[in-house]
């Protein structure tokens, strides 16, 4: 059997794509992260490349979750997740987790605060004894949980009306 011709991986399903085929989202968004249509000026991106040692890159997700800009905080948590070494992974993962979920919390969407900030609080809890970079492990994982409760009992008036802060290190 003869291999066909190479295909394109982002051919025909109208969605950016790297050389590799991974999803890559050029569109601008809004300031809560949402997609906004193409040639649209949107609010400023965090660059797909972005590489920081890690005191700097929680220093800049703090800044960006006391800003009120925790899509962009997640996007700086997820490039560091990405680069971590593997033991500070699952930890990096779930505090992007938690920035996703503060997200939703901004957009009035408790089903997807409520899981978001549950799973990226269990992560983050099983880093509560041994969470490296000064992360308050424990900490973010009690605040998530906590939020996600209380959205999960009041619902989507609750998601809308809540104001929460979560400190990811030790001050």
């Amino acid at each position: 059997m003869t291999p066909g011709p190479a295909r394109d991986p982002g051919a025909g399903t109208g969605r950016d794509r790297d050389p590799a085929g991974r999803p890559r989202n050029s569109r601008p968004r809004d300031a809560l992260g949402r997609p906004l249509p193409r040639g649209e000026t949107g609010a400023e991106r965090v660059p797909e490349d972005l590489s920081l040692p890690p005191a700097d890159a929680l220093a800049l997700a703090q800044h960006l979750l006391d800003s009120g800009r925790p899509f962009h905080a997640h996007e700086v948590l997820e490039a560091s997740w990405k680069q971590a070494p593997e033991p500070e992974r699952e930890l990096w993962r779930g505090l992007a987790q938690v920035a996703v979920g503060l997200t939703h919390v901004q957009r009035g969407n408790a089903r997807g605060a409520v899981a978001l900030l549950r799973r990226g609080a269990e992560r983050v809890s099983g880093y509560a004894d041994t969470a490296p970079h000064g992360i308050d492990a424990a900490g973010v994982a009690r605040a998530a949980a906590g939020l996600a409760a209380q959205i999960e009992s009041a619902g989507d008036a609750a998601a809308a009306s809540a104001q929460p802060r979560i400190s990811l290190t030790r001050s």
